[in-house]
């Protein structure tokens, strides 16, 4: 899958879930809500993407076990950002509930499209 489609797909999944978690649970008007999830992905889609290129040619272990730790390693960063983003408190578990739900979403969506 090319790197634009992925990361509209990623946007398109993931938008909608951060801003139903942040709105209905964390209070937000939705536009700061979408605006918050789409700089989270800006800066973690990136960099995920292009860190995992160099194990798509290799064993599928490799690649398997950098996109697992990638994945756990973004829900981490993307929690972590919504708190300067949004003035969620990081103490409370809906930035990262927000993060993991979102992030999982997306996966789905890839595997589901058979990438």
């Amino acid at each position: 899958m090319p790197y634009a489609l992925a990361l509209a797909l990623t946007l398109l999944v993931e938008v909608p879930v951060y801003t139903a978690a942040l709105v209905r649970a964390g209070g937000l008007r939705p536009a700061r809500a979408a605006g918050a999830a789409v700089l989270v992905n800006l800066a973690t889609h990136p960099l995920l993407w292009w860190s995992l290129r160099p194990y798509s040619a290799g064993p599928a272990a490799a690649y398997w076990t950098a996109f697992g730790i990638g994945e756990a390693g973004v829900c981490l960063v993307e929690g972590a950002l919504l708190g300067p983003l949004t003035g969620l408190r990081l103490r409370t578990p809906l930035p990262w509930a927000a993060a993991t739900t979102a992030n999982a979403a997306s996966v789905l969506a890839g595997f589901l499209l058979g990438s």
